[in-house]
C-alpha cells in the first residue's frame, strides 16, 4: 500500500480509536459504576481494544511507509493513551496527508 493510502487509513482508525476511548471513559464507565450496567464496559471495551490493536499496527505500518522515526511511532502510541490525544495527532496527520497529495 502506498504512503498516501496508508496515512488515509491510519487517520480513520485513529479517529475511531479516539472516539471509542472517549465513549469508554465518558459513557460506559459511568454506566458501569453509577448505574450498575457492567455490560457497557464489556461491549465498548471489546470494540476499543480491537481499534487500539488496529491503531498500533497501522501506526507501525505508517511509520514504515512514511519513513518516520521510532520517536514518531512512540508519540503516536502515547497519543492513543491520552483522552483527545488522537484528535491532536490527527491535526498533524492531516497536514502530512495534504503534502502527499
Amino acid at each position: 500500500m502506498n504512503a498516501q493510502k496508508m496515512l488515509y487509513w491510519f487517520r480513520r482508525i485513529a479517529i475511531a480509536e479516539g472516539i471509542s476511548f472517549l465513549v469508554l471513559l465518558g459513557i460506559a464507565m459511568p454506566l458501569k459504576y453509577l448505574a450498575g450496567v457492567p455490560m457497557a464496559v464489556k461491549l465498548v471495551g471489546y470494540v476499543h481494544g480491537f481499534l487500539f490493536i488496529g491503531f498500533v499496527a497501522l501506526a507501525w505500518q505508517t511509520k514504515e511507509a512514511l519513513n518516520k522515526s521510532f520517536i514518531w511511532f512512540l508519540g503516536a502510541f502515547i497519543a492513543s493513551l491520552l483522552p483527545f490525544g488522537t484528535f491532536v495527532l490527527d491535526k498533524q496527520l492531516k497536514k502530512e496527508e495534504a503534502i502527499l497529495k
